[in-house]
This record gives structure tokens, sequence and C-alpha cells, in this order.
């Protein structure tokens, strides 16, 4: 197997689902996808913290709360204190942000399934499950490597 040419395939193809979802969502909602993708995570976690985001999202705590500030100040989540933790607060959607991640919910499905038509579900379900698994098994950093 030639691990180059699946890591460019990977890539590539995230990179393109990506910038086509992304330029469908901002044509009809006005929502980038990377705004998209963490009010699904605020709309599916209970108690939803910075933290949590960065985790589901694989991103940093600081990019996400620079994130979490722009969907804010746009009217789609807000921040309420965390009663257990003055450090902390808790994130919710707004009204108007569960409103949009409805409607763009749907739109972001529209986009996908093009994508994937072309692949029987038996495949489709062996490829997500073995995402799944790569994701979990991620390797042991070599010493002085972060992941």
């Amino acid at each position: 197997m030639d691990l180059h040419r699946l890591f460019d395939d990977v890539i590539r193809f995230e990179m393109e689902i990506w910038e086509a979802v992304d330029r469908r969502l901002r044509a009809e909602h006005s929502l980038p996808l990377s705004w998209f993708e963490p009010m699904r995570a605020i709309d599916r976690i209970e108690n939803c913290r910075a933290s949590d985001i960065a985790t589901e999202l694989s991103i940093t705590e600081g990019g996400t709360s620079k994130l979490v500030a722009r969907i804010e100040a746009a009217g789609y989540c807000e921040r309420t204190p965390n009663p257990d933790d003055r450090r902390a607060s808790f994130i919710t959607l707004t009204p108007a942000g569960e409103d949009m991640l409805t409607i763009a919910t749907q739109t972001f499905g529209r986009e996908l399934e093009p994508w994937f038509q072309s692949v029987s579900a038996a495949d489709l379900e062996h490829f997500a499950t073995t995402l799944a698994t790569l994701r979990v098994r991620k390797p042991i950093p070599t010493t002085g490597v972060t992941p």
C-alpha cells in the first residue's frame, strides 16, 4: 500500500469537500463551515464548554475561543457562567442559532449527497468504520514531535 498516495487522497478529498460545503453554506446562508461545525457541536453537547468543542473538532482551545467569539458576535450562540467553575462558561445556541443550524443542516446534507452517491451504502459504512478506527488509534508521537 502506498501510504503517501493514501495520505494525498484523504487530504485532497477533505479539502475539496470542505471547500464545496463551505462555498454552499456561505452562498445560501452567509454561514462559513468553520462556524457550522462548532454550532453542531454546541447543539449536541450538553453543558458545552469551549474545551468540549475543541476536543470534538480536534482543534486548539485558543482557536475554539476565537470561533465561539465570532459565532457569539453574529448572535448564534451565547455563553453563560458555569456555576461550578468561575473560569469556564457554558455555550448554548440562541434561538437564531438554532434556526440557522436547522436550515444549514439541510443544505449541508444536500451538498454532501452527490459526493458519496457513487459509493454503495456498504462501502460507505466500511469507510466510516475505518476512519473512526484510525482516529481512535492515533499513533504514539516520536520523541520531540507533537501530534
